[in-house]
C-alpha cells in the first residue's frame, strides 16, 4: 500500500517533553503513563506507552519525544491517551523512543 505525501500531511507530529511519568500497572502489558508538554498552542497531553524495557519513569522526565498528536483520544484502562508517542523495535522488538537528537523547541512539528 502507498501513500502520498497529502496522507504524510494529516499527521501531526510534533515534539514534546515528558513531564511527568509513573508506572501504569493497571495496564495489560507493562507500560509508563505519560504527561508530555507540547508547548503553548497544544499544552500537557497524556498517554501510556510499553517502554519498561529500556525507561524507568525516573529518567524520562526531561526527555523529548516525538508523537502523533492529532489522533482522538483513546481509553486504555483508567488512562484517556491523548496522543501516541513514538518509537521503534530493538532487535529483541522492545521499543525504543524516537526523540530530536538536540533539544529543540517544543511543539515543532515533524517535516
Amino acid at each position: 500500500m502507498s501513500a502520498s505525501f497529502d496522507d504524510f500531511l494529516k499527521l501531526d507530529i510534533r515534539v514534546g517533553r515528558i513531564v511527568e511519568a509513573e508506572p501504569f500497572p493497571e495496564a495489560r502489558k507493562p507500560a509508563i503513563k505519560l504527561r508530555v508538554d507540547f508547548g503553548g498552542e497544544i499544552g500537557i497531553k497524556q498517554s501510556s506507552a510499553q517502554i519498561t524495557a529500556h525507561y524507568d519513569p525516573a529518567t524520562l522526565v526531561g526527555k523529548q519525544v516525538l508523537a502523533v498528536v492529532n489522533f482522538p483520544p483513546r481509553q486504555i484502562g483508567p488512562v484517556k491517551s491523548e496522543v501516541l508517542v513514538l518509537g521503534v523495535p530493538d532487535p529483541q522488538g522492545e521499543v525504543v523512543l524516537v526523540a530530536p537528537d538536540q533539544d529543540v523547541p517544543l511543539g515543532g512539528r515533524l517535516h
